[in-house]
């Protein structure tokens, strides 16, 4: 019994079946993030069970010679054409650059910090155009 809120709380017996099924999901978790280098450890760490985490790293990082190219192309043609929205704020135009980019370098193309910043402020909408220098 647990006591939330002033209510007591009753919770069912839990068998050594069903703690050893929460262990193995939570270690096959965590070996998937193991097995990925540092730099990607962090964006796939949102993913909280496995099952979506070995489909977010297949898509991310699986695929042929042929598939990683065209989806370097279609990276490359959204990075490309990235453009801010004047319904979003500074962070949310950043957030998802820097998204693009991170996607690019998974498929082994890097972008410059100089040229990141300059794609930023290009791609700013006109209401900014009076605080930047481009």
């Amino acid at each position: 019994k647990r006591i939330v809120d002033g209510v007591k709380q009753t919770y069912p017996p839990i068998t050594a079946e069903e703690k050893l099924a929460r262990k193995n999901k939570l270690k096959a978790r965590g070996t998937l993030l193991m097995a990925l280098s540092n730099e990607h450890q962090l964006k796939f760490n949102s993913y909280k069970n496995s099952k979506s985490l070995m489909e977010a790293i297949k898509k991310r990082l699986g695929g042929n010679k042929e598939s990683k190219k065209t989806q370097k192309t279609l990276q490359k043609q959204q990075y490309e054409n990235f453009n801010g929205s004047s319904s979003e704020g500074l962070d949310q135009t950043y957030d998802r650059l820097r998204k693009l980019i991170s996607q690019l370098e998974i498929l082994g193309k890097t972008i410059s910090q100089e040229y990141m910043n300059m794609k930023l402020l290009r791609s700013l909408p006109s209401e900014w155009k009076t605080h930047t220098l481009i």
